[in-house]
């Protein structure tokens, strides 16, 4: 079964890699720009949409609030890079927020990080691919007809781009995301050439329209209300910014510096683009609408449900290039591929975030591991899978979606800056040199400044988005919140339960009788267990066997083994391909080569548990090795169980099974025994 789902799997996702290439994945920052600033720049396409149809509820005379909106935005962009940038150069392991608020706020205050920002990625895939989706549709009617199955298929072709690694996903995004950028400061140049030198008046295909207010003539406490709802959803321009922080690991060295530079050069080219595009908005006249069937006036009529409204930067390329024009194909395609690739910002935050999360045990230990091509595949499998189920739910609307975006991404921003503060007071109090001193106070600053800022902006997203869909992404991080926790509680459990005796303990005298080869992955009481019961057979020939993934669990390893003494040769394979299964059934069929008549017997130490949900945390590589070594010819697999506390539940529920009885069964006896008996007519 191996080799017949091989090919395909390298066909689909290329040949394995090994581990000492894993420096050659890491990216240029030509590369990582596109990698992890897709979201940011791809926001741009419908941001500067999202603040004027808030606006318009109050009518056309709103959208002169508009550019102050947008400066406003530009601020908490600069704000952010900058507060970001002291990040990277601080924590440039990969843990990001996550790290940088569970060092310094403490664990829940981390966990909650995580959480927001697992949920704010599967919404980035959500709402990336239904908006390109919809961009899409308006030029090809099939997609439109069948949006969600588009949708879905959109997010299956992204995860196998991203399971062939991220280098080779970032050279495939690079073009299209380099091209929109070029194609909207084109437009964004040309459309002021066009109006400032030539003194051209461009029109946008809504220009003439007239917009119905929901609620005419809002003063005081609702107009602030309705502007600040307005700037929260502009704010969808910064989603995607931490990602650069979480994937540092992944630039080429010097690291931070290089994260940096890429996280100043998002920044300015998202709020150049965003800032333009709402100017060429305001310029050429555009017109949205929430309800623009009802709402959008044309000729004194409303425009009715058979109208397209078309994105905001689709009607500035149509005003400044001309509608049809060669120029606005090319941005339109562009935009429109973007916004698909926009998800791939998540697809290379959510794997990494959960390795170090599965790395402190607060998901499977299965996300810490890198696939064949030396990415996380089981993460970015779990992230198109949430996001799937999301989009399904939703219908890939992305009107839906993106009421419950950037909730999360701002809890990520307040608490992670709020730790960079505790982060630089810790330090100042023990660092003596002056200009030390002074580059740590003007860091705190600017992180002190991000975190109020951010704050803020929280409080008003939660304020003004909560009832409109923001109440399901609090809900998604609570259920986050409350699974890993349960994962590291039974994690820390089990540890505690299975941690080895410094002196003797029953679990390591011996049995009654014996063995040849004892899988060893870490020294503890199950491993303990097994290697006395090996003890008994008194084979010929016995021996411990561990696969070295690690290097650095490996030396732990040996280290432990030669510290306790114990007198069994261990024996260490390399996995260059970080495979568990296959280093063993090799070795094992060498020894059967090498001696045909002798057998070969393997004992794998085992937990017992006593819940179904337990079994996706443990004994998988048992389980596929147990798979593969019971169809090799003169080889024997014994289990070594060890029963955890858990399993004493089982035993209860089992025992509970065998006592009942059936509704009547003591009156009319054991349907056996009664079969039995001679009928009384006989």
């Amino acid at each position: 079964m191996s080799k017949l789902t091989d090919v395909p799997k390298r066909i689909l996702i290329g040949r394995a890699l090994r581990s000492d290439k894993l420096g050659e994945t890491l990216l240029p920052k030509r590369i990582a720009l596109p990698v992890f600033a897709s979201d940011p720049l791809s926001s741009v396409a419908y941001a500067p949409g999202e603040v004027l149809l808030v606006l318009s509820i109050a009518g056309v005379s709103a959208y002169h609030f508009s550019p102050w909106i947008a400066a406003a935005v530009v601020v908490l962009m600069f704000t952010v890079v900058a507060s970001y940038r002291q990040n990277v150069h601080a924590y440039p392991s990969g843990g990001g927020d996550y790290e940088v608020a569970t060092t310094n706020l403490g664990p829940k205050a981390g966990l909650t990080v995580a959480s927001a920002l697992l949920v704010d990625y599967v919404l980035t895939v959500a709402v990336s691919i239904a908006s390109g989706v919809e961009n899409l549709g308006s030029a090809i009617p099939f997609v439109v007809e069948h949006k969600t199955l588009c949708a879905i298929g959109a997010i299956v072709l992204l995860t196998l781009m991203n399971l062939r690694g991220v280098k080779e996903s970032g050279k495939l995004f690079a073009i299209p995301t380099y091209l929109f950028v070029a194609g909207v400061f084109i437009m964004i140049a040309w459309g002021a050439f066009r109006g400032l030198v030539l003194g051209d008046t461009m029109h946008a295909p809504t220009s003439d329209y007239e917009i119905k207010p929901e609620h005419q003539g809002l003063a005081g406490f609702a107009l602030v209300f309705l502007l600040l709802r307005a700037f929260s959803s502009g704010c969808a321009a910064l989603t995607g910014v931490e990602a650069i922080s979480n994937g540092v690991p992944a630039f080429r060295k010097p690291k931070s510096k290089n994260a940096a530079t890429t996280l100043a050069m998002m920044g300015l080219l998202a709020v150049t683009m965003f800032c333009g595009i709402i100017g060429l908005a305001m310029a050429t006249d555009v017109k949205m609408a929430e309800n623009p069937a009802q709402d959008l006036i044309h000729n004194g009529a409303a425009v009715g449900s058979s109208f397209v409204q078309d994105p905001v930067i689709s009607q500035v390329a149509a005003a400044v290039f001309g509608d049809g024009s060669f120029l606005f194909i090319i941005l339109a395609a562009a935009t429109a591929l973007v916004l698909f690739l926009a998800a791939n910002t998540a697809y290379n935050g959510f794997p990494l975030l959960g390795s170090i999360l599965a790395q402190d045990r607060y998901l499977p230990r299965q996300l810490h591991t890198r696939g064949d091509r030396l990415a996380f595949s089981n993460g970015i499998v779990l992230l198109a899978g949430a996001a799937i189920l999301l989009t399904w739910i939703y219908g890939a609307d992305s009107t839906r979606l993106i009421q419950l975006y950037i909730v999360g991404v701002f809890v990520s921003f307040t608490l992670s800056q709020t730790g960079m503060v505790r982060h630089w007071n810790r330090h100042l109090r023990t660092e003596k040199d002056p200009a030390k001193r002074r580059h740590m106070i003007r860091s705190r600053a600017i992180n002190t400044f991000g975190a109020f800022f951010t704050g803020l902006v929280l409080v008003v997203v939660l304020a003004t988005k909560f009832t409109h869909g923001a109440w399901v992404a609090l809900l998604g991080m609570v259920i986050f919140y409350g699974t890993m926790t349960a994962i590291r509680k039974h994690y820390d459990r089990v540890a505690e339960e299975i941690a080895a005796d410094e002196a003797p303990s029953d679990d390591s005298m011996k049995p009654s009788r014996v063995h040849s080869i004892v899988l060893v992955s870490k020294l503890h009481r199950p491993t303990l267990r097994a290697l006395a019961y090996a003890k008994l057979i008194r084979s010929d020939r016995l021996e411990a066997l561990s696969i070295s993934v690690d290097p650095t669990e490996t030396k732990a390893l040996k280290e432990d083994w030669e510290r306790r003494g114990i007198n069994i040769p261990l024996k260490i394979l390399d996995s260059p391909y970080r495979e568990v299964t296959r280093p063993v059934i090799d070795y094992v069929k060498g020894l059967r080569r090498e001696s045909p008549r002798d057998v070969v017997s393997v004992y794998i130490p085992e937990y017992v548990v006593g819940h179904w949900y337990e079994h996706l945390l443990h004994n998988q590589s048992a389980l596929r090795l147990k798979g593969r070594l019971l169809f090799t010819p003169g080889v024997m697999v014994t289990s070594v169980p060890y029963q955890l506390e858990s399993s004493e539940a089982a035993k209860k529920r089992a025992r509970k099974r065998a006592e009942w009885n059936a509704p009547g069964s003591v009156r009319r006896g054991p349907v056996e025994r009664r079969s039995k008996e001679p009928s009384s007519k006989s």
